[in-house]
């Protein structure tokens, strides 16, 4: 078996199991568990830096994602930021359809039954207020 060329990295254990459910390639994914100390950035981080890999970056939206997002821009400046909306907040709230589009526009091999949920149109079957996937228009 090759080895794992991407490397995503995101906050928690629900975000890694959010992003497993629309993968459909081997990524390895580093949870950072919200923060990032110094003894994490040295046993998860640094050998990043002399890996041949592609890094990503995927984290919530809300202030403590951020402060994560900008301390892993220093030290992995050359990581893909990948950015979920800011209507969901957090990747793992974010609906399977809409993180499988995320990752398929950063080349991820994705379900395709998500892109497919993705695209369908709105049914006139829906009552009002509600999408085609199911979901509450805002």
């Amino acid at each position: 078996m090759p080895p794992v060329r991407k490397v995503m990295i995101v906050e928690g254990e629900t975000d890694r199991d959010r992003v497993l459910q629309v993968l459909r390639e081997p990524v390895h994914i580093i949870c950072t568990g919200g923060t990032l100390s110094y003894e994490k950035v040295e046993a998860r981080i640094e050998p990043l830096y002399a890996a041949d890999c592609e890094v990503y970056v995927l984290v919530d939206a809300d202030a403590p994602g951020m402060k994560l997002r900008n301390q892993l821009r220093q030290e992995l400046p050359h990581a893909t930021h990948l950015y979920t909306r800011r209507m969901y907040r957090e990747v793992a709230a974010t609906p399977l359809d809409v993180l499988a589009s995320i990752l398929e526009a950063a080349h991820f091999a994705v379900d395709e039954t998500w892109l497919q949920v993705a695209q369908r149109p709105p049914s006139r079957d829906w009552p009002s207020g509600v999408d085609g996937a199911g979901r509450r228009r805002r």
